[in-house]
């Protein structure tokens, strides 16, 4: 059985989410193996092998650490011409694409990316066009590189043997050319990261102004869940554009998306059409955003919302 590489991705050591999705993808197309770029721990480490990582290449040199992205891709490309894989999954994050594009010009391969599913055979499935259509992509050149969306597979447990291997990378001028100077560690609170989040509470022109943004927080809260926004809403500076859903913000894909006065222009679709079940609270009955609901509540959201929040709590309880 060929092994399938997964690209770690991890905060200062502790592995994300989406790298416990794509082990678990990984283990239906082949003997999944990890790649970890930086000081892997032993919890890294133990993690990986709880979700069925065969092999864990660990790459730490210290130079790989100062530049961006492209050490990344070269670590793979070795590994690459190595053990001749069957495919690459990397998270579809925005370094995660560009490490993806990188490495497939350096291996000679084809690349696809924003996948929400893979096949055994590796055909992938990708939501194009603001998720209105469905394509099936193969890759026919090379090793397969293929991005995969987060939240796209539930992640798993199911060990595997964990064999550590220290990788050792002989960067390329290239890979130099850009340097880090300097971190900035971002306060995070209790939610979730908005791409990983399992659930996401989303508010849009309906919610009337920065203040109206307290119920959605209070109901994403109660549900453990992330706040997203629509472009409305970031544009008129009532909440940060980090929390934007959209085409032109971040791609989600939770197992609960609730969307809270939000009209469901294209551009908002295509950031979330791909959730799992979709719940819509809208005064305006003829909302697009209710073409694409699961279920879906013509009311204020004033009204609604805050009802929803207290039953969810007291259900809690």
């Amino acid at each position: 059985m060929a092994e399938v590489l997964v690209l770690v991705d991890h905060v200062d050591g502790a592995v994300k989410k989406v790298t416990l999705e794509l082990l678990t993808l990984a283990r239906s197309l082949g003997e999944p193996s990890a790649v970890f770029v930086g000081d892997g721990s032993d919890a890294a480490i133990a993690t990986l092998t709880e979700y069925g990582a065969a092999n864990i290449y660990v790459a730490d040199d210290a130079e790989l650490g100062k530049h961006p992205v492209a050490p990344k891709a070269e670590v793979l490309a070795q590994l690459v011409a190595e053990k001749s894989p069957a495919a690459v999954l990397i998270p579809s994050t925005t370094e995660g694409k560009e490490v993806a594009g990188r490495l497939a010009i350096r291996a000679g391969s084809g690349v696809i990316t924003d996948a929400v599913g893979v096949d055994p055979d590796l055909t992938a499935t990708q939501s194009v066009f603001g998720g209105t259509v469905i394509v099936k992509a193969k890759v026919g050149t090379g090793t397969p590189v293929i991005t995969v969306r987060p939240n796209s597979t539930a992640p798993e447990a199911s060990a595997g043997a964990g064999a550590k291997e220290a990788v050792s990378v002989s960067l390329s001028d290239g890979a130099k050319k850009a340097t880090i100077t300097n971190k900035v560690t971002e306060e995070k609170g209790a939610r979730p990261e908005l791409t990983e989040a399992a659930i996401v509470v989303s508010g849009g022109r309906g919610v009337g102004g920065p203040e109206g943004f307290g119920v959605v927080e209070q109901l994403a809260d109660a549900l453990g869940g992330a706040v997203g926004a629509s472009r409305a809403a970031t544009d008129a500076g009532w909440y940060p554009h980090q929390y934007q859903v959209g085409q032109t913000g971040k791609t989600v894909s939770p197992q609960l998306y609730i969307a809270n006065g939000i009209s469901g222009a294209i551009q908002h679709r295509a950031g979330m059409q791909t959730s799992k079940t979709i719940i819509v609270i809208n005064k305006d009955p003829e909302a697009p955003i209710f073409e694409i609901a699961d279920y879906g509540v013509v009311g204020d959201l004033f009204n609604v919302v805050p009802q929803l929040t207290e039953e969810v709590t007291k259900r809690k309880g």
